[in-house]
Formats: structure tokens, sequence, C-alpha cells
């Protein structure tokens, strides 16, 4: 069985990750005794590519990561890349959503309209090119949290096909819809392709 690092710190995002490619015959392993170099890209792209990267020297494996952003139209795509250290370094859930909707507090629904993007990079061993694969949500943050499954921001991200927050389905629901499931697709077609011969 071949054996993938998933770099990432976070064991909400670990579990996640792992549960969304969970049919694949592959061993993941986690980082999370060991800590990743802090993001400093400009972009999900960036920083998704350099947690697999620091992944793949630290442990000889193929590694992937993601990054993952709220961009929220009415504040200018923000807090985008920064929105897992939005209200400060401790990367706090209930003080990134807090601050959010105190910025959102005045804005009608109309005008709450978010993208939830999320870009997931592997790296090989190999020395070929990195590669990235994304996937995006459209929806709209609510005047409330509502829910209580899920992290980070699921609990005020509104998808009007649902008719609910990511809060409010279950994490198995989620793992089939969401923007970080859809660009793990892609990229399970691509270690199918390349390594499984499925």
């Amino acid at each position: 069985m071949r054996h993938i690092v998933i770099a990432t710190g976070n064991p909400d995002k670990f579990r996640e990750i792992k549960a969304i490619l969970s049919d694949l015959p592959i061993d993941f392993l986690s980082l999370k005794d060991i800590t990743l170099p802090e993001e400093t890209g400009k972009t999900l792209e960036e920083n998704a590519i350099q947690k697999a990267e620091a992944g793949a020297n630290l442990s000889s494996k193929i590694s992937i990561a993601d990054d993952t952003g709220l961009e929220v139209d009415a504040l200018n795509g923000s807090p985008g890349v920064y929105s897992a250290r939005f209200a400060g370094p401790s990367g706090n859930y209930e003080a990134n959503r807090k601050k959010l909707l105190e910025l959102l507090d005045s804005r009608p629904f109309e005008q709450r309209k978010a993208i939830f993007r999320c870009v997931v990079a592997i790296v090989e061993i190999s020395g070929e090119l990195t590669r990235v694969f994304e996937g995006k949500v459209e929806g709209y943050i609510t005047q409330e949290e509502r829910g209580t499954y899920g992290f980070g921001y699921d609990s005020i991200f509104f998808v009007p096909e649902l008719g609910k927050t990511f809060a409010e389905i279950t994490p198995c629901l989620k793992n089939k819809i969401s923007h970080r499931t859809l660009a793990l697709l892609k990229l399970k077609e691509y270690l199918k392709n390349k390594y499984l011969n499925v």
C-alpha cells in the first residue's frame, strides 16, 4: 500500500481529507507532531504548495496539503488567504466567525455573497512538477451561526441549493459537496490514473 502524507497541523482538516479519500487503497499519514512552516504565501495556491513541499521534505514521501479561503464579495474578497487567522494568529474559529459577522452586520442578505475556495497541492518525491487542484462552492454569509456540525466558518456559510449552512448538514453529506471535496475529487482521479491503475 502506498503511503501519502497529509501535511496539516489541523486535526479537523486531516479527518475531513482522510474521510473524502477513504475509498483509495492508500495509507494516509499525519504530520501532527511536526511543526509546518508559517504560511507566507499571497495566494491559496502558494500556501498549499508550501505546506505540501514541507511535508514531502520532512517525510520523504508523497505529500498533499490544502489551503482554503472564504472570499466575501462585500469585503473585496476578504478574508481570503487570511481566513484561518482573520481575527489574529491563533486561528481561533469562533473569533474569526465573530469578526466576519460584525463586519457584515449592516449588510442585507443579497450583499453577503461569498465563495468557499480550496486549493489542494501534491508534491511527489520523484521531483516532478507540483500539481494543484481547485474546488469552490458559492453561498452567502448568514446573520447568525446555524448548526453544530463542521468547523471553521461552516456555521455561517449558507448554501442556497441546500437551504442550510455547512454546519446544518452531516459531515457525510458535506464530504460529498464541499469545496474541499471538489478539489480532492480531482486529486483522486490523478492518483488513480498515475499510481493505482484504476
